[in-house]
């Protein structure tokens, strides 16, 4: 077995085991939506109250990790960040307002849209060169079967 096979063989676990997690965070995402539809709503993201886990775990209702898990996802997504604007109420619980986004809050969300947006331009572009070797090698592998 060649080095880039086992490479290979690592990369595919490695993307199985996170299409899981992201699997496993997504259920527990959507057991909050749906236990909470007036707070976790995908088509209405809002900053959450600072400290809402605590909240979570004390109204038991949902199973902790699933909380942690479930928030994880939430509160990185390119949606979320974008929702915490300077100003914006923050929500708890009970569907009320419960603080409010502060400029420091609101400029640290925005540098993570850069981060988040820098990563995916480069995995795009390291898709594109990854595609342009697979064809120079199919290429060459042909032309070496075709002369061989």
């Amino acid at each position: 077995m060649t080095a880039t096979t086992t490479d290979t063989t690592a990369d595919k676990a490695k993307s199985r085991s996170r299409s899981k997690n992201r699997a496993a965070n997504q259920a527990a995402l959507q057991m909050l939506c749906d236990t909470y539809p007036e707070v976790f709503n995908r088509d209405n993201v809002r900053p959450l109250k600072i400290g809402i886990q605590e909240d979570l775990v004390a109204d038991e209702k949902v199973a902790k990790n699933k909380i942690k898990r479930a928030l994880a996802s939430y509160v990185r997504s390119p949606y979320y960040f974008r929702s915490l604007q300077e100003g914006a109420d923050r929500i708890g619980l009970d569907g009320e307002a419960s603080g409010a986004v502060t400029a420091s809050e609101a400029e640290h969300a925005k540098q993570q849209l850069k981060e988040i947006n820098k990563r995916r331009q480069q995995r795009v572009r390291d898709d594109k060169a990854k595609q342009r070797e697979e064809r120079m090698s199919n290429k060459l592998e042909l032309l070496l079967n075709k002369h061989g």
